[in-house]
């Protein structure tokens, strides 16, 4: 029978990344890359996930933490541009443009080579980390009002409290959402990669 509970749930996520993200970005190649990215994207959630938590094991804030995101990215682009194929090469070096326009075309792409890990590197990173400093400064308010007096401090407290709440919430949907748009975008460019020879139109 089919998996139920949890079982169910993690072969659902599964199916999806699989078949609408890396079979749709990628093309007829997509099993080469399928393990990466579904790692890519477990270890980005799972570790989205448990940085909320404020208790052992979780706690870290591991996918805000730069360093990480870089190695992350760096793996998009070794994949990207290791398999590459020569007309994704010959787009980036000698493009179908007038000859006069190929002496700033090809600079301009060569740059655009390392713009696409870059972004994917301070996306994820900024996203994260704008959610645990939104927190923070939520939680800092408590602390800050302390000598202003019981019901200033009371009251700020409750406020802080109630949005703190709200923003673990949505943090929760960003820890989905920035999982999902790092393999996504992975796949997009490991897909333009993997470009084939367009047949000329009469």
């Amino acid at each position: 029978g089919a998996p139920k509970g949890g079982v169910g749930m993690i072969e659902a996520l599964v199916l999806m990344i699989y078949e609408d993200v890396i079979k749709g970005c990628i093309g007829e190649d997509y099993k080469r890359y399928a393990p990466y990215l579904l790692t890519a994207f477990f270890f980005v959630l799972v570790n989205n996930l448990m940085g909320l938590l404020p208790i052992f094991p979780g706690g870290a804030n591991v996918t805000g933490n730069i360093a990480i995101t870089m190695v992350l990215a760096v793996c998009t682009f070794v994949l990207t541009n290791l398999f590459g194929t020569k007309e994704y090469w010959k787009e980036i070096f000698w493009p179908d443009v007038p000859t006069w326009l190929k002496a700033p075309v090809p600079l301009i792409e060569f740059f655009g080579i390392f713009t696409k890990p870059f972004a994917l590197m301070i996306r994820l990173f900024a996203n994260i980390m704008a959610g645990h400093a939104a927190i923070l400064s939520l939680i800092a308010i408590i602390f800050i009002t302390v000598k202003a007096g019981p019901v200033i401090n009371g009251s700020m407290t409750f406020v802080a409290v109630v949005f703190g709440i709200f923003m673990d919430a949505l943090e929760i949907l960003v820890a989905f959402i920035q999982a999902y748009v790092f393999t996504m975008l992975s796949a997009v460019f490991i897909g333009l990669s993997r470009v084939k020879g367009h047949a000329k139109e009469n």
